[in-house]
């Protein structure tokens, strides 16, 4: 008996069917994340499947096995950023807290995934370019994320986190802020995506938060111990070097404020 025959390293060259299915997901994926980067950074018209096939160093008829076409593609990352939304609310929606809490965490998370590629195919690209079905389908989720939206306003307004005002309007003005951060975001910036995040949650809502949560976020939000140490001396107790070493640091504080500022209008 050849002894070759029965040795437990003899296996099949096929893959099993699930590192097989595995493989050809990931494959897929690879050329979703590939193409909404080019999408974004030419715009959807000037990118080709050419480009996302050189990327990926495969031939473009290879793109075929996994998409029909630049639509499809196009189609799947706006997809796969309505479902992080749809995760988004659905965390939100079963969180506990005041109407305005939970209008906070829904906009701290929109603004993040607005940072990152397939938060953008939500906003940059236009519904146009899609077929007519799945154009019906991206409307659909779009009501469905301002439904969300004005949800946890009206929620407020009747808790009282939230002053009395018109949810819908409302909810326009804050998912119209959330959804521009789309297109002006670039990474490796000043600030994280969720410091941006953060900023925008207490900012669109300060105007619509009633006195006593403001007041709660204020406090959330004091000043740290070491910040509170640049206070100007008191007058009659300061020394000479202390009010100089004093002034040098608001100054360097207002250059770098002042910096930041025409960085943001460039």
């Amino acid at each position: 008996m050849d002894a070759r025959s029965s040795s437990p390293s003899n296996e099949s060259p096929w893959l099993p069917f699930e590192s097989r299915r595995r493989a050809r997901d990931e494959k897929r994926e690879a050329v979703l994340r590939t193409a909404v980067a080019l999408f974004l950074e030419q715009g959807y018209h000037r990118a080709t499947l050419n480009e996302v096939a050189k990327r990926l160093n495969i031939t473009k008829p290879a793109l075929y096995n996994y998409f029909r076409g630049k639509d499809e593609i196009l189609y799947e990352c706006w997809s796969i950023g309505n479902e992080l939304v749809d995760d988004c609310i659905a965390e939100t929606s079963a969180s506990t807290g005041s109407g305005l809490s939970k209008l906070r965490k829904l906009i701290v998370r929109y603004a993040e995934l607005m940072t990152a590629d397939y938060g953008k195919s939500l906003v940059r690209f236009d519904l146009r370019d899609l077929s007519e079905a799945n154009r019906k389908i991206v409307q659909t989720a779009k009501r469905r994320i301002d439904r969300a939206f004005r949800d946890y306003i009206a929620q407020g307004v009747a808790d009282s986190s939230v002053k009395p005002c018109d949810p819908k309007l409302a909810a326009f003005a804050i998912a119209g802020s959330l959804n521009w951060i789309g297109h002006w975001f670039q990474p490796g910036g000043e600030m994280t995506g969720r410091a941006v995040a953060e900023e925008f949650a207490i900012r669109l809502t300060e105007g619509i938060a009633t006195t006593s949560t403001r007041k709660t976020t204020m406090r959330k939000a004091a000043v740290p111990a070491a910040e509170k140490a640049d206070k100007p001396p008191r007058k009659g107790n300061a020394s000479r070097e202390e009010t100089s070493e004093h002034h040098t640091r608001t100054a360097a504080r207002a250059a770098g404020q002042s910096k930041r500022a025409r960085g943001r209008l460039r």
